[in-house]
């Protein structure tokens, strides 16, 4: 018999799995639909851009939601409304409705947030980062077997994959609902549902260290998102000559071929996500703090040190990236995929096993801002990637205009010093004073 706690971290990563492969299973089929259509380069990017568009404003939501309904309730209802959706986009009669579909199915992604609150809300702080690693992780592959499985499967019949995947999705749904629970204990769920106040919202909003963990986050998973929906394309059109060399020719071999170099990213960023989460622990527990600018007096210090050794390794791999891009080396490029893939991994799993550390009595509220907002990076970058002249140049200059400026802010907002959770934008008491109840503390947390 699995304990409680297990099971609540096994439907919820069961949940963000089945929430993944419905987020990301256009991109799978993007020649296919792009062949269908006659889209230009331009529009695959707008496409593949399109389903962030609801992330940013929904993570936020859903995040507060969580703490405020449950997390087993929202989730149920994200995988309901996705699944439905889905299963209509495979009866589409036009682009325009057919994109407009699949941008409410694309809103699956915003559960991600909703089931970190819910694993905050059953594991203790020694175990975070490992559970969180566990369950993002997981879940995230469901994107690549999205890209692995979904054109071997279905062929360029993209149709019926979004009927099957959208009926999964309403399964699912119903689990989760059934055997859902939104926290170990009554009191710790009336916490955060507590502290969902205006105010409480607005102080999450505005400390600058949840500001650079947002940031952190939109150079990883913002990136990682951005990715999952670019690569197929950007394999098809900057390594056309090279495919066809492997003897992959036509629509269907071709979109087969990219879906598999594109899985090498998906999956390294999420299989190595759980590891990134037990470094985090490792850090932790051995007190790692190698960075001088960075704090050292916070208990968690040791975790904001491994995740600047992410962000680091994160820009040297989009430099790379562009390099063999340029040298038109295709195995090159796969294998720095993959290293980029690891890197990733270590920025999103390190990230999430600071939120809800820092901010323990507002997870949802506070890991739906960081895990919100930073997706835009999965709208920019696509674009970046779609307009410039050289589809390889993107990857580089990616890093020196977004993430050589987040690293330097990251550096500022978590330099030495105590209290570096509370300090932003008006004082604890300007926000959190509103006669709610909820200026109280806790220990070691957000005051």
């Amino acid at each position: 018999m699995i304990s409680r706690k297990v099971e609540q971290l096994l439907i919820a990563t069961l949940g963000f799995f089945t929430a993944f492969l419905l987020w990301f299973s256009t991109a799978a089929f993007s020649p296919s639909i792009g062949q269908t259509f006659s889209l230009s380069l331009a529009e695959l990017g707008l496409l593949a851009s399109s389903a962030i568009w609801l992330a940013p404003p929904g993570r936020v939501a859903a995040g507060w939601a969580a703490d405020r309904l449950g997390a087993h309730n929202v989730f149920a209802i994200i995988l309901g409304y996705s699944g439905i959706v889905s299963i209509m986009s495979a009866f589409a009669t036009s682009y325009e409705i057919l994109f407009f579909e699949r941008l409410v199915v694309a809103s699956a992604g915003i559960s991600f947030v909703v089931g970190i609150q819910h694993v905050a809300q059953w594991f203790d702080e020694h175990e975070i980062g490992t559970a969180e690693g566990l369950y993002a992780g997981t879940g995230n592959v469901g994107a690549g077997v999205g890209a692995l499985m979904l054109p071997r499967i279905y062929g360029t019949n993209y149709t019926d994959a979004f009927l099957h995947i959208g009926v999964l999705a309403l399964g699912v749904a119903v689990l989760y609902k059934w055997r859902g629970e939104p926290a170990r204990d009554a009191a710790t769920a009336e916490v955060a549902k507590q502290n969902t106040s205006l105010g409480d919202t607005l102080y999450v909003w505005t400390r600058y260290a949840a500001i650079a963990l947002m940031l952190a986050y939109a150079m990883t998973f913002g990136l990682e998102i951005a990715m999952n929906s670019w690569l197929p394309s950007y394999y098809t059109e900057g390594f056309a000559a090279s495919i066809r060399d492997l003897g992959f020719t036509d629509v269907a071999a071709i979109q087969t071929a990219a879906g598999t170099f594109a899985a090498v990213q998906s999956f390294n960023a999420s299989l190595f996500r759980p590891f990134s989460g037990y470094m985090s622990d490792l850090w932790q527990r051995k007190g790692w703090t190698p960075y001088p600018i960075l704090s050292t007096e916070q208990a968690y210090a040791p975790r904001v040190h491994w995740l600047l050794t992410a962000l680091l390794l994160v820009t040297l791999m989009m430099v790379l990236l562009t390099v063999v891009g340029l040298a038109g080396l295709l195995p090159a490029s796969v294998i720095v995929l993959a290293m980029f893939g690891i890197a990733v991994s270590f920025g999103t799993g390190g990230v999430f096993a600071i939120v809800p550390l820092m901010f323990p009595d507002r997870p949802g509220t506070a890991s739906g801002f960081i895990g919100g907002i930073s997706t835009t990076g999965g709208i920019v970058y696509p674009l970046v990637f779609g307009y410039v002249p050289n589809i390889h140049m993107g990857y580089a200059l990616a890093a020196l205009v977004f993430f050589v400026p987040i690293i330097l802010f990251y550096l500022w907002a978590m330099r030495s010093g105590s209290g570096i959770e509370a300090h932003g934008i008006g004082t604890r008491d300007r926000w959190l004073d509103d006669g709610s109840g909820s200026t109280t503390a806790t220990p070691g947390g957000d005051d």
